[in-house]
């Protein structure tokens, strides 16, 4: 053989070449994945939605042929009057609310902003597990509690006594939020306020409160929706009335004690007011969202 000719040389074998449209190896079970969650997501958000809705649904259409000017106007009347209504019964509801938020809303946010600007050590721990305790414990306790504490001092049943119950109902579900919320605000915002010279106080309820304020206002609206539609501290404390009334030391009526009485009674008219009165009651928490809403969303576009 020639040794100027040239020997053939096995060329290694090239690896494939792969083109940018063709997936990375693994990218089709990752997408798959992807999509198998994202599925699961949109099923567990529509197995929360549905029952709303349809609890939603059933009650509009129970409640929604008794609703008239009546019902907002009148008194609750025996069987056989046609002119009756729960009038008394949606302002002691209002009454009571208001009542239950002058006290409780002050108290779980200003506890809320201790807990996240100042509270360190056993004091605020002991805060925060008497809030978690507190938030877990049934409202037929409470309501146990206040009418022991409140109904049996005073020697009657009252709306204050009612606006107490739902106050502190209320107070552990707004303190946690406050409190979450406000460690959520970015540590800069504390550092410049207090760079300008302004005081921790001011800071803490000007800079950092009015910047978590939309959040906690959602706490807040779910606390009253929450407090809106109890049944049995009410029961146990303002008791209910027949009468038109006003004044927080007697008794009030409330639509949640008013829709339990009518849906426990044998009438089918009184039965038709009960779905009344649930229908209207959850306009009440729609219309208190709706308002909490607008008010924080004006709040953020005025800053």
């Amino acid at each position: 053989m020639n040794s100027d000719t040239p020997v053939p040389v096995a060329s290694p074998t090239s690896a494939p070449k792969r083109t940018l449209l063709e997936p990375a190896p693994g990218e089709t079970l990752r997408r798959a994945r992807s999509y198998f969650f994202e599925g699961l997501c949109v099923s567990s958000a529509v197995v929360v939605l549905v029952p709303l809705f349809l609890i939603f649904i059933y009650v509009v259409s129970k409640g929604l042929s008794g609703l008239s000017l009546d019902f907002f106007t009148q008194l609750p009347k025996p069987v056989g009057d046609e002119r009756s209504g729960m009038g008394n019964a949606v302002v002691g509801t209002l009454i009571l609310v208001a009542i239950g938020c002058s006290i409780g809303l002050p108290t779980g946010i200003l506890a809320g902003i201790y807990l996240a600007e100042i509270g360190r050590g056993k004091l605020a721990a002991a805060i925060r597990f008497i809030a978690d305790v507190l938030g877990g414990v049934p409202s037929i306790t409470i309501g146990v509690f206040v009418y022991a504490l409140v109904v049996v001092t005073m020697k009657r049943f009252s709306a204050l006594a009612g606006g107490i119950a739902l106050a502190i109902v209320m107070l552990p579900t707004v303190t946690r939020t406050t409190e979450e919320l406000l460690k959520l605000v970015p540590a800069h915002l504390r550092e410049a306020s207090l760079a300008l010279g302004v005081p921790e106080w001011r800071t803490s309820l000007l800079v950092v409160l009015r910047t978590a304020s939309p959040g906690i206002g959602t706490g807040v609206m779910l606390a009253v929706a929450r407090i809106a539609g109890e049944t049995a501290p009410v029961l146990l404390t303002a008791l209910g009335s027949s009468y038109w009334s006003f004044a927080i030391d007697r008794p009030i009526a409330s639509l949640p004690v008013q829709i339990w009485r009518n849906a426990t009674s044998p009438y089918p008219k009184w039965q038709q007011e009960a779905w009344t009165g649930a229908l209207v009651l959850i306009i009440i928490v729609f219309l208190l969202n709706l308002l909490a809403r607008i008010a924080t969303s004006r709040s953020v576009k005025a800053r």
